[in-house]
């Protein structure tokens, strides 16, 4: 569920991937600039299989481009909350996961998880959160609630920046309105769509592209943003001595588990199966962790972890942070989502 900058490895295909199907190949469809060039580097060495890479900027974006037809990709990396939707789609295949040397690397807490309960179809990728950055230098203060970023005031007036993934930016306002996710209740998503309507003024982009660079040069004061994006944000800012801290504000922060499956259409199942088990070795789930700047649910990572990434507040959560993961709506909460997210896009 991570956009971060534009990757050099991260070429845009022109022609569909399933037009060049082999089994010295792999095509590979995942979130802009978060596929390690490292790791797909020494991935080829050992193996000698060519990966191909495609980008997408939000998971429905991807859903949206299966459900047309695409075909050929050999792994899509889907966030948790979306992974029901894509098993009842029929857009993904069971592959034997458990089976897979390097599963035994996954920690406890990511196997059979709520969206895959006998683990048939994911591996688990990266993890991290959704919430708030912001420009400390410009904003005068620490940002400590949900509210700063719905119904801003100063300085962030006017210079807010908004994802264009309505789940999150509503789930957001759920959790400032005190509300559960995939809410099916009209009256209360017509609080949000109100508390959206609200902050609209004070919101000069609904994009989920370039939001460090808007931070940096001061466009924006305040953004929704991703953990490990915003890790890249503070270094690249501090270059010029920037401030961009990452907000874990009382209400809480959204928890993502993005995850590796295998499409219906594959075209390279078992060069799909050694890729994912390849990710799931720690050293080169490490080069994609010091590449991305999300965490991983994979054991013995530590030892290859930059100490950048052992210590960075935007990865290590404050104890008493509250995070609460999303999950997949049902089709009435989802239609309920679209319609409010229409209504503020007028």
């Amino acid at each position: 569920m991570r956009l971060l900058v534009a990757s050099a490895i991260a070429a845009v295909l022109a022609l569909s991937p399933s037009a060049a199907w082999s089994q010295e190949k792999l095509f590979l469809y995942n979130w802009t600039d978060y596929t390690s060039p490292e790791a797909i580097k020494k991935f080829e060495a050992e193996t000698g299989i060519k990966v191909t890479i495609d980008t997408y900027d939000s998971n429905e974006t991807l859903l949206a481009k299966l459900k047309a037809g695409a075909t050929g990709y050999d792994v899509i990396i889907p966030s948790n909350n979306f992974v029901p939707i894509f098993i009842d789609e029929k857009l993904v295949q069971k592959y034997d996961v458990k089976s897979l040397p390097n599963f035994a690397n996954v920690e406890d807490r990511w196997k059979s998880p709520e969206w895959d309960k006998n683990q048939e179809y994911t591996a688990p990728f990266q993890w991290g959160t959704t919430s708030v950055a912001y420009r400390e230098d410009l904003y005068g203060k620490k940002l400590e609630s949900l509210g700063e970023y719905f119904k801003p005031s100063g300085k962030a007036a006017g210079r807010v920046s908004v994802f264009k993934t309505p789940e999150e930016i509503v789930n957001l306002a759920h959790l400032y309105l005190g509300q559960k996710f995939c809410n099916p209740d009209p009256a209360q998503m017509q609080k949000v769509q109100d508390l959206l309507l609200e902050q609209k003024p004070a919101v000069n982009t609904y994009s989920s592209e370039g939001m460090n660079d808007r931070l940096i040069n001061g466009d924006s004061v305040i953004s929704a943003h991703w953990n490990g994006y915003a890790l890249k944000g503070r270094t690249e800012g501090a270059k010029s001595g920037k401030i961009v801290a990452y907000a874990y504000p009382k209400e809480g922060v959204i928890g993502w588990m993005d995850n590796m499956m295998i499409p219906t259409t594959a075209g390279n199942v078992e060069n799909a199966k050694k890729f994912i088990n390849f990710m799931m070795a720690p050293e080169n789930m490490a080069l994609q962790a010091n590449f991305t700047g999300y965490a991983a649910g994979i054991k013995g990572m530590e030892a290859s972890l930059t100490e950048e990434m052992r210590t960075a507040p935007e990865i290590n959560a404050p104890a008493d942070a509250k995070i609460i993961f999303s999950w997949a709506c049902d089709a009435q909460s989802q239609k309920l989502i679209d319609k409010v997210w229409t209504n503020v896009l007028k």
